[in-house]
């Protein structure tokens, strides 16, 4: 099993490679509205990139994006502090990823919240997002079940996983080139 998954991820990541056509002007916002936005901020910092971030955009707020980010990680206490029911964050996520479609705007999807953001509610957000993204960065703790691979495999969607939150700079930075 091992041996197939790292021979499917790297078909995967071969595949991504591929897919280095997205372009600037970017937005940054958050599915499930965890802190791992934040985390993704930093990462596209690191790499030089500039993104607008909106940690709630919705589909009306979208304006002259090629490409749309989203770090997708469920958090109750971050739903919670933002007032959010988990009902509406699904619903704006629903209706952010139609309007981006609608518009012509890509898609990367990123999970780097690993195995803290998995479970019953993050799983409503990956189920919501993951599936629409043109491209998916993982951490690798974060896809052991391979719901990831799955989805990326089923949907035809080129996925990078990474061992650790720091090495998404190198696929961030490749997509943009």
């Amino acid at each position: 099993m091992k041996k197939l998954l790292a021979i499917t991820t790297f078909l995967l990541t071969a595949a991504a490679a591929m897919a280095a056509d997205f372009e600037k002007p970017i937005t940054l916002t958050s599915i499930g509205q965890s802190a791992d936005v934040q985390m993704v901020k930093a990462l596209l910092k690191k790499a030089k990139i500039d993104a607008n971030f909106d940690k709630s955009v919705t589909k009306e707020g979208l304006k002259d994006e090629k490409t749309l980010i989203l770090a997708i990680g469920g958090s109750s206490k971050g739903l919670g502090a933002a007032g959010i029911k988990v009902e509406d964050e699904l619903e704006r996520t629903e209706a952010l990823i139609k309007g981006a479609k609608e518009k012509g705007i890509k898609i990367i999807g990123m999970h780097i919240g690993g195995a803290a953001r998995r479970g019953e509610l993050s799983d409503k957000f990956v189920n919501a997002a993951a599936p629409y993204a043109d491209y998916l960065i993982v951490v690798e703790e974060g896809n052991k079940d391979g719901a990831f691979t799955k989805i990326a495999e089923e949907k035809n969607i080129p996925m990078d996983t990474i061992p650790k939150i720091t090495n998404a700079v190198e696929p961030l930075t490749k997509a943009f080139e």
